[in-house]
């Protein structure tokens, strides 16, 4: 199984932030990746926006709620980034925050 991570507080925040209906679900959807197998939430790669092996969980309700994660490496689900999404189009600015902490999380693997 899996480790579940956040990559840094602002992650954890951001995720704790979402109402907690969406929480639950983003919750049962990374208990099912710790175990390998797919989030039952929608989904779609962010490999060519943010990072290789990036997936963001997709949730619409009235408000379109989202939350990237990486499990490509070291065994764990690393959490990067949650957010509302207010557009309809890319979040540019929310997937350049999750590219930033892409990076974060491949400078922390490699220090060790």
């Amino acid at each position: 199984m899996r480790k579940f991570e956040f990559v840094n507080e602002a992650a954890k925040r951001e995720f704790l932030a979402l109402p907690k209906a969406v929480q639950k679900q983003f919750g049962l959807d990374l208990q099912a990746v710790q175990i390998g197998l797919a989030p039952y939430s929608r989904w779609k790669h962010l490999t060519e926006t943010v990072g290789a092996g990036a997936i963001e969980l997709i949730e619409n309700s009235d408000l379109a709620y989202r939350s990237i994660y990486c499990a490509k490496y070291a065994q764990t689900v690393f959490i990067l980034h949650s957010f509302t999404k207010t557009t309809n189009g890319v979040d540019r600015k929310a997937m350049a925050l999750a590219s930033e902490r892409y990076r974060l999380m491949l400078m922390r693997l490699k220090s060790g």
